[in-house]
């Protein structure tokens, strides 16, 4: 009786598993069918978890597909540019920052954690993976600190090599001390820029790509911005002579002229990100240079705006071509797909992302009107 009972149960069982795997695979089938292109994309947000979304990119279409990820507050999120691994921050200033490493299944989305290294300072907020040196560089906004990690062939992270503490600090109370907001390898690959919100510098430290690991006393030199400008994010230009630092604090945005040569960064055009209207607190979010170099891309956070930039390839110097709403409520975060034709912007107070179409000629931004909704998204990116 018990083993006729136990058949019995094998028999549904494999029913109902034969039934799964014919639907996953008519599913499969179904959207090779209409050749559907899509990317990825994965989102970090202020209250401890992934999501994860699929971006057709003919259409701009986007899909749903809910929380991957979920313990530590991943409030920024990078890809690995050859596999399939995804690194995101925890930032919970209560526990030593750190990074952790999951691998992505392209079929479905989900992530399975690979493994977890410390960051070397709190309030890890922003990563960098400089890919010709495996090199995983993490920004700690807490501690003022930056911190070199391995990056071995299968995507996973190593050991923790290097990491730089900085002292300074500002006018405004945000500013008591140093903040490492984000960290940038320059083309050459011998140097690191580093925008510290707290001590009104971009530090430039030395980077051995051999070694992974950073110098902050050979032959480096700290950029100093106005008193109480916080500084925040950098781009490289495409010919990598310029760089462009957005401030959070003034909001502007600051074309410097870049010397491998000395590793010194030199002043050459200032712009204002609000409006000249704008009375109210200012806040520059995120800046990204488009995949030709033509045009860069600024959050205007304090106004809910999208503001676009023409490059001048000679001069490097900026001018305004578009003022555009972020389609929601205080943009935190914004990333260009690979194919260039579309932005993905995180407005994090009202809890939206948004799906925006590039025009390659003009640089301009048009709302798609596709959108997702989630709590407090602040950093996105792809994975193909």
């Amino acid at each position: 009786m018990i083993r006729s009972l136990q058949r019995d149960r094998l028999t549904r069982y494999g029913f109902a598993l034969f039934f799964v795997v014919l639907m996953s695979g008519c599913k499969s089938i179904a959207t090779q069918a209409t050749g559907a292109q899509t990317d990825l994309v994965y989102v970090g947000t202020q209250d401890s978890r992934i999501h994860a979304l699929r971006l057709d990119t003919s259409t701009g279409k986007l899909d749903t597909i809910g929380v991957v990820a979920s313990g530590t507050r991943s409030t920024w999120v990078t890809s690995h540019p050859q596999l399939p691994v995804l690194y995101a921050v925890d930032d919970d200033n209560s526990r030593e920052g750190s990074v952790t490493a999951y691998a992505v299944n392209r079929a479905t989305g989900a992530l399975t954690k690979m493994n977890a290294v410390l960051a070397g300072g709190t309030g890890t907020t922003n990563l960098l993976l400089d890919t010709p040196a495996t090199t995983l560089l993490a920004a700690n906004y807490g501690s003022g600190s930056v911190s070199s990690i391995v990056v071995q062939p299968d995507g996973s992270l190593g050991p923790l090599v290097s990491t730089v503490k900085e002292t300074g600090s500002g006018p405004n109370r945000r500013q008591a001390s140093a903040h490492a907001h984000s960290a940038v390898v320059d083309p050459s690959g011998r140097y690191v820029l580093v925008p510290d919100f707290g001590a009104d510098r971009v530090f430039v430290y030395g980077f051995d790509r051999t070694t992974h690991a950073l110098s902050a006393d050979d032959n480096v030199h700290a950029f100093a911005v106005p008193p109480g400008s916080g500084p925040r994010h950098l781009a490289f230009g495409s010919s990598g002579q310029f760089v462009y630092l957005l401030t959070e604090l003034s909001a502007e945005i600051m074309v410097l002229r870049w010397d491998a040569s000395k590793g010194r960064l030199s002043p050459v055009q200032t712009l204002p990100v609000t409006s000249e209207s704008f009375k109210g607190v200012k806040s520059g979010a995120e800046i990204a240079v488009s995949r030709d170099g033509r045009f860069v891309y600024v959050e205007n956070r304090a106004e809910n705006e999208l503001v676009v930039y023409r490059v001048d390839g000679e001069s490097g110097m900026l001018s305004l071509i578009q003022r555009t709403s972020s389609g929601g409520e205080k943009p935190w975060g914004f990333a260009i797909g690979p194919s260039g034709k579309w932005m993905l912007v995180a407005n994090q107070q009202n809890g939206k992302v948004n799906v925006f179409a590039i025009d390659s000629s003009s640089g301009k931004l048009s709302n798609t009107g596709e959108s997702a909704d989630m709590p407090t998204p602040v950093a996105i990116d792809f994975v193909q």
